[in-house]
């Protein structure tokens, strides 16, 4: 399962609602899936690893990419 290892952020479960017929009497299940990305990152001590973070978390800088 696709999981950020900094926030937790993970699989949204819902329902998929067709508005065609009259108001809300179809429904289907689905998931919204995070934006997760498989990336080095560089620890406190220096150490790099391999982690899986949002692209939100990247964007905010709470990882320090290791290139």
């Amino acid at each position: 399962m696709a999981k950020c290892e900094i926030c937790d952020k993970g699989i949204q479960t819902g329902h998929r609602i067709s508005i065609t017929r009259s108001q809300v009497s179809r429904r289907a299940n689905r998931m919204w899936r995070p934006n997760v990305k498989k990336i080095q990152i560089r620890e406190k001590n220096g150490t790099v690893r391999r982690a899986k973070v949002c692209t939100h978390c990247l964007r905010a800088n709470k990882v320090t990419r290791a290139i």
